[in-house]
């Protein structure tokens, strides 16, 4: 057993809530917002891409809330989250908005979340503002400054770093292209596979 505490840090879209932007291009017809970070690995790149579209036509922040107010964590998640969190800390760290992530946090019993903040005017998202640059690396590295163990887990090309940093780093719910850039972090898909993992390494 690590004389180290342990703390768990985990995405939120694709690990326990689904897509929200790809949410958003089904309920709307823009298949062009179906582009994720599974797609595009430079995050401003695909959020000023967001914006153009969204200015485009002409969506408002409050259709889009409409969108993920309808929307439930992934068949399973909660009972994993909720197992997850009585062996270990857990903190969610998400490229995701304040404004769109207070729906699921509510379905998923208030986990700890490090995410951003959008910039609105008049309903419209005009901008946004990240906390930090490269914020779940970071944050990862600040744990492990605390004296934390770090275990973590993502799906995605913007939580590579967080998991190259993390004392263990897992891929969930990752798709081939990633999964097959990244051999050197095991991928896992099942929320049982995950508890095991994690649970293992706090034996």
């Amino acid at each position: 057993m690590s004389h180290r505490q342990t703390i768990v840090t985990l995405d939120l879209e694709g690990v326990l809530v689904p897509e929200i932007w790809i949410a958003v291009a089904e309920r709307t017809g823009i298949d062009a917002l179906r582009r994720t970070t599974r797609d595009e690995p430079d995050y401003d790149v695909l959020m000023r891409y967001r914006l153009d579209l969204l200015d485009e036509h002409g969506l408002s922040l409050s259709k889009i809330e409409d969108v993920i107010a309808g929307l439930a964590p992934l068949a399973g998640a909660v009972e994993f989250l909720a197992a997850l969190r009585e062996r270990t800390q857990v903190v969610i760290l998400s490229d995701t908005f304040e404004e769109f992530a207070r729906p699921l946090m509510r379905q998923l019993d208030w986990p700890a979340l490090m995410c951003h903040r959008l910039l609105v005017a008049d309903d419209r998202i005009t901008g946004y503002r990240l906390r930090i640059e490269d914020p779940k690396r970071r944050a990862v590295e600040a744990f492990q400054g605390l004296g934390y163990r770090v275990i973590a887990a993502g799906d995605s090309y913007n939580d590579t770093s967080m998991l190259r940093a993390a004392d263990h780093g897992f891929l969930f719910h990752a798709p081939a292209n990633v999964v097959a850039e990244f051999p050197e972090l095991p991928a896992l898909d099942t929320y049982e596979d995950l508890l095991d993992r994690v649970t293992d390494l706090l034996d």
